[in-house]
């Protein structure tokens, strides 16, 4: 088991189908905020569709098109953050993120985030990092822009929802855009450890 420290008192490690239980539980303390803003097929309700959630990233994993990890704080599993997909073969994959209502404002999405692109970029050498999310979802968006990605542009109404169509927008970097990025911002631990399934 490895652990990849993100603050004092919270830690980044790999999120795996046996941990069904503790992520249906993270679901439920995040639904109310998520649910605008993330996939019906990821937000699972009930036990055996949280396994299922994370049986599909497993299986990524293992194909080497994706993967998750969560976010625990002191021993609670409080969010997470994954790769929707990896393609190795163009060089670009795509992270996302979730976090439940009581951890935010502590910068644990951010720094957990720039450990995946670390991984992304330095272990896996892919150059480029997308990011999509609905125009609304101004949280999210501050996360790309503390990472420093740039919008793209945005794709107008590209997903129904109940209250009608909202538009995606796509952002992104590029791995030496990272590199910059990385040399002067701050960083919360040594940079030392690596990210691992």
């Amino acid at each position: 088991m490895f652990a990849v420290r993100l603050t004092a008192d919270a830690e980044l490690r790999p999120l795996n189908p046996w941990h069904a239980e503790e992520f249906l539980a993270n679901l439920d303390r995040a639904r109310k905020n998520m649910t605008p803003w993330v996939s019906p097929a990821f937000v699972a309700t009930d036990l055996d569709g949280a396994r299922l959630v994370l049986q599909r990233y497993a299986d990524r994993w293992a194909r080497d098109d994706g993967g998750i990890w969560g976010i625990w704080s002191d021993g609670t599993l409080v969010g997470g953050v994954l790769l929707v997909s990896l393609n190795a073969g163009t060089g670009v994959c795509e992270a996302g993120c979730w976090l439940e209502p009581a951890a935010e404002g502590r910068g644990l999405v951010t720094h957990a985030v720039s450990r995946l692109i670390d991984w992304a970029v330095d272990e896996r050498g892919l150059h480029r990092v997308e990011w999509r999310v609905l125009s609304g979802n101004v949280r999210s968006i501050a996360v790309a822009r503390r990472l420093g990605m740039r919008r793209d542009g945005v794709l107008r109404e590209v997903v129904a929802g109940p209250d009608g169509r909202s538009d995606l927008e796509i952002w992104s970097l590029l791995a030496p855009e990272w590199r910059a990025h990385r040399a002067g911002a701050p960083r919360g631990t040594d940079g030392g450890e690596r990210l691992e399934q």
